[in-house]
């Protein structure tokens, strides 16, 4: 009998050494184990210089034909729209690794410029959400912009192709080549062919509430007015009302 209740006495010793042992190793775990990762989503962007201008007036022709007689013309106008604007320019920054309180432990100054710039409505894009915008997400759009989807200048008639080189956005993910609609802006006051390695290409996503607007960084590239920029990028704006406000943000890497 006292040798079966050793025998027991000497399991349970054993068996509370061995909880001992997973507890103690539980708790290291706990102490080491790495931070969880932290997708490195776009960042808004601070707008350090902006200058706005638009077309000047174009001269008018004239003629002038005898009293009793019948002139037949042809007009060729260029009218300025006021569905669009512009923003084109070039990037600044670095690269940094900061915790949650933008506090930098080490930066690398860039060199080479690339990445993407965001332009929304949307003062808080959810990144993490974006996907390629779909007619009823344009259609929705017009209608908050008061632009008529038939007017040649309208978002679905501007979007009109998918064709567009893929690219990634932190924290989401690859958009796939030509999977979205996207234009590609003019260089040297010239319009590019449909080609997904058109130079200053712009894409149209969603993030589950507004459409998104995105360019695709180039480095010192030439563009529409032969300036050599990053980034030129078209919005709609409303063309019935105050101006319409968008944010910008950019990602850089």
């Amino acid at each position: 009998m006292n040798k079966n209740k050793q025998t027991v006495k000497a399991f349970e010793k054993n068996l509370l050494f061995i909880l001992l042992i997973l507890l103690f190793f539980s708790s290291i775990f706990v102490l080491i184990r790495p931070i969880d990762f932290a997708a490195a989503a776009p960042q808004g962007a601070s707008i350090a210089y902006n200058y706005t201008e638009t077309a000047a007036a174009r001269p008018a022709d004239s003629h002038t034909a005898a009293g009793g007689s019948f002139t037949t013309l042809i007009l060729n106008v260029t009218s300025q729209t006021s569905k669009w604007k512009a923003y084109i320019g070039n990037v600044t920054g670095k690269l940094t690794l900061d915790n949650s309180n933008n506090k930098t432990i080490y930066d690398w100054a860039l060199t080479t410029v690339q990445g993407e710039v965001y332009v929304s409505r949307n003062n808080s894009v959810n990144f993490t959400g974006l996907i390629c915008a779909n007619q009823s997400n344009i259609t929705s759009e017009e209608a908050y912009l008061n632009i008529n989807s038939s007017s040649d200048d309208s978002i679905n008639k501007t979007f009109a192709q998918r064709i567009h080189k893929s690219f990634v956005i932190g924290g989401t993910g690859t958009i796939s080549n030509s999977s979205c609609y996207a234009v590609a802006t003019y260089v040297n006051d010239t319009s590019q062919a449909p080609a997904e390695n058109a130079t200053f290409q712009e894409i149209l996503l969603f993030d589950r509430r507004n459409l998104v607007y995105v360019t695709l960084l180039e480095n010192d590239q030439l563009g529409f007015d032969i300036g050599r920029y990053d980034f030129q990028i078209i919005v709609p704006d409303d063309p019935t009302a105050t101006s319409t406000t968008y944010y910008f943000y950019a990602e850089l890497g």
